[in-house]
């Protein structure tokens, strides 16, 4: 498959960058509770860790670059403890480079612990939501995050809710296609770079646009559009799994194409193998509805099952079956209702 990709990237976030964009993308709210540089420290695991044997004294096999979360369990426990006893187990808790520690249910912490993390470095944050509750937010927020991905040279479309991503040479008309599917009523993602994350363990791959190029679109001999201020709010998609990837390629009276369908090529992104379904353009071919159409084979194989082609060899074989069998019991006849249509 020829399209450009750029190298597979991983990375980590400082807590500054973590905790200012998980309150714009989810309705939760954290408090600080102290005043550390939260850009000195940083998150490197997707993953959580509810301290409990750490606070314990049990650090043998503590997961401290993780982000701790201490519910009710965890600050019950300090809070039983007398005040050396707590101020030791909190000492030793503290003495390991933490990305941070975040308090849930609206826990307390005795401000003497609190001042023992800021002489750490490590930020503390309390919020009213439930442990499972924060637990989840945080973890869907740093799975996405920390996700494998790639940027492709493309178009990435949502045509009739499958998320197509469109493929090719440059030069080859991918954004005029994309273009005329969004007048056509279909949404754009992401036009020329296009950002495609792979969801943790999962075979979801969630294609996202560049920032930066956001939804504008550069069309060869008219410039650039704004696809959100020319269309409307209905014409553009935030994010869409990629569902099917359809390569355009330039017409070669040489070159054998796909007639029947039945040979389902895949093209592998990110480890997950995508269904890949090849057309070659040439003037006066309209990739438009033909993509429409590969969206709606989608669907049907999908939700119903059904193969266009597999229909038709199998309707196909019964009719030679029933031609071979009149044959060996006789003549073959021309069926009457063929007849009529005849005279």
């Amino acid at each position: 498959m020829n399209f450009d990709q750029k190298g597979l990237k991983k990375r980590s976030i400082t807590v500054a960058y973590f905790f200012e964009h998980i309150e714009k993308r989810f309705e939760i709210r954290f408090r600080r509770l102290n005043d550390v540089d939260e850009q000195n420290r940083r998150i490197y695991e997707r993953d959580l860790h509810r301290p409990g044997l750490a606070i314990a004294g049990f650090t043998k096999l503590f997961t401290y670059k993780r982000v701790q979360i201490l519910g009710n369990t965890e600050t019950r426990y300090l809070n039983h403890l007398s005040s050396e006893e707590r101020r030791a187990a909190f000492e030793k808790f503290v003495k390991f480079k933490m990305p941070c520690i975040i308090l849930t249910s609206n826990n307390k912490l005795d401000p003497e612990l609190i001042d023992m993390a800021a002489d750490a470095g490590i930020p503390v944050y309390v919020t009213r939501c439930s442990s499972t509750r924060t637990i989840y937010t945080i973890t869907d927020f740093l799975d996405e995050q920390f996700s494998q991905y790639q940027q492709y040279h493309g178009s990435m479309v949502d045509v009739y809710g499958v998320g197509v991503l469109l493929a090719g040479k440059s030069g080859l008309g991918k954004s005029e296609v994309a273009l005329d599917l969004i007048e056509r009523g279909h949404g754009l993602v992401a036009d020329d770079v296009v950002v495609v994350k792979r969801r943790g363990q999962t075979n979801t791959l969630v294609a996202t646009r560049n920032n930066i190029i956001d939804h504008f679109m550069e069309i060869r001999g008219l410039g650039v559009v704004d696809v959100r201020q020319n269309f409307g709010i209905r014409a553009i998609r935030d994010k869409k799994v990629v569902q099917v990837v359809v390569e355009l390629l330039e017409w070669s009276q040489e070159a054998e194409y796909e007639r029947l369908g039945l040979d389902q090529k895949s093209v592998n992104l990110l480890g997950v193998d995508v269904p890949l379904v090849q057309l070659p353009i040439f003037p006066g071919k309209n990739i438009t509805v033909i993509i429409e159409v590969v969206a709606l084979n989608f669907l049907l194989k999908r939700y119903a099952g059904y193969v266009a082609a597999e229909a038709l060899t199998e309707r196909i074989s019964n009719v030679m079956n029933k031609n071979r069998s009149d044959s060996a019991s006789g003549p073959f006849i021309i069926p009457e209702y063929y007849d009529d249509e005849i005279e």
